[in-house]
């Protein structure tokens, strides 16, 4: 009963849509995407071809790892291959070690000066989410990057491209597997109006209230509880022009439920017996915030779902799986109770949110 009168002064405390500080009302409009290039235009796939020395890149998996010299080939249509000079470097956390990834995520780094009519062109640093133990995970993954895209533009995009990684010692046979590029973050964060934010220890409270709610309920509709905003992880940062509180923007969500990655493992101090078991870690809202949120989510609901019907890569087992555990998160936003018993009271757990996760520093 203490606990029930607390939060209702608790609402009662805050006005309408306010959390203590001013609420972006996330108008930044995407610019014209070719002030960025045409990397990101579509969503085709694109053929790639990386040669480089791929057992000593595969070793260097080190606190901090080198830069590989390599050759990029992107396939065009009409003229043929065109090769691109670039450095490689084997990058991440959790899938940088070998014990995790059989084949590590990288970095490209591109020269500043290239062919006008690449499709590289402006891009000069690009994450490659590469397929770890198996590719399937990539369309999983990439798809939620995807969802959040049609959240809010305060979002990564990414594209879908076939690699061939060849050996230049010749040591090893090509290998061919689907990966997805990962638009850079200065990128994202100009084409938001916005500058990086790199102080640590920022707590949620001190974050755009409307933004702040919409990163904690996507990552409680894919079921993703690894990530925290003192400590950046997996969580980015943006000072938006004229903005007084940083806007959190979330990525790699490969240890999310909704991504089914045979490797991801909840943290223990939260006590879930899966990654496919929700568990809401934001902050306790207003209703008229949380109502706002949640307003985003049905208005994007046909085209989320669409994501999934319509990609033929997904395995049908997967899809019904997929489609059923957002349709659990549909129900629940829907449902008052459902929300006030998930959501505000923390489904049994309200420390969540606070809660440190071991290792994170």
């Amino acid at each position: 009963m203490k606990h029930y009168l607390y939060l209702v002064a608790f609402w009662a405390w805050f006005t309408p849509c306010t959390f203590g500080q001013s609420v972006s009302s996330d108008t930044a409009k995407v610019e014209k995407k070719a002030n960025f290039g045409p990397l990101f235009k579509n969503d085709d796939v694109i053929k790639l071809r990386i040669v480089t020395n791929i057992k000593a890149l595969q070793k260097d998996r080190g606190a901090s790892p080198s830069n590989h010299w390599a050759e990029l080939y992107y396939a065009r249509k009409k003229k043929g291959d065109l090769k691109i000079p670039i450095k490689l470097k084997v990058r991440g956390n959790f899938r940088k070690a070998a014990k995790n990834c059989i084949f590590p995520p990288l970095l490209l780094d591109l020269p500043q000066k290239k062919d006008k009519n690449s499709i590289f062109e402006r891009q000069n640093r690009l994450k490659l989410v590469t397929h770890c133990q198996s590719e399937e995970y990539i369309f999983n993954e990439y798809l939620v990057y995807r969802m959040y895209n049609l959240i809010t533009n305060y979002s990564f995009r990414a594209r879908i491209a076939q690699v061939t990684y060849e050996d230049s010692a010749g040591l090893q046979k090509p290998v061919t597997s689907y990966a997805f590029l990962l638009e850079d973050e200065d990128d994202m964060a100009k084409r938001n109006k916005a500058k990086d934010y790199t102080i640590k220890q920022i707590p949620m409270p001190r974050i755009d209230s409307l933004q702040m709610a919409t990163v904690a309920v996507f990552e409680y509709m894919i079921g993703n509880t690894d990530w925290s905003v003192p400590y950046l992880h997996n969580i980015k940062l943006l000072a938006p022009k004229g903005g007084k509180y940083p806007i959190p923007v979330p990525y790699d969500f490969d240890h999310s439920g909704i991504v089914e990655a045979k490797y991801a493992q909840p943290a223990e101090q939260l006590e879930l017996a899966s990654v496919r078991e929700r568990l809401y870690r934001g902050l306790t809202y207003p209703p008229a915030l949380l109502q706002q949120v949640f307003a985003r989510f049905k208005a994007a609901k046909p085209e989320i779902y669409a994501l999934y019907q319509n990609n033929p890569h997904l395995k049908p087992g997967y899809v019904k799986r997929t489609l059923r555990y957002l349709d659990d998160f549909y129900s629940i936003i829907d449902n008052p109770k459902d929300v006030k018993r998930l959501l505000i009271y923390g489904g049994g757990k309200p420390q969540a949110a606070g809660v440190v996760i071991k290792g994170l520093n």
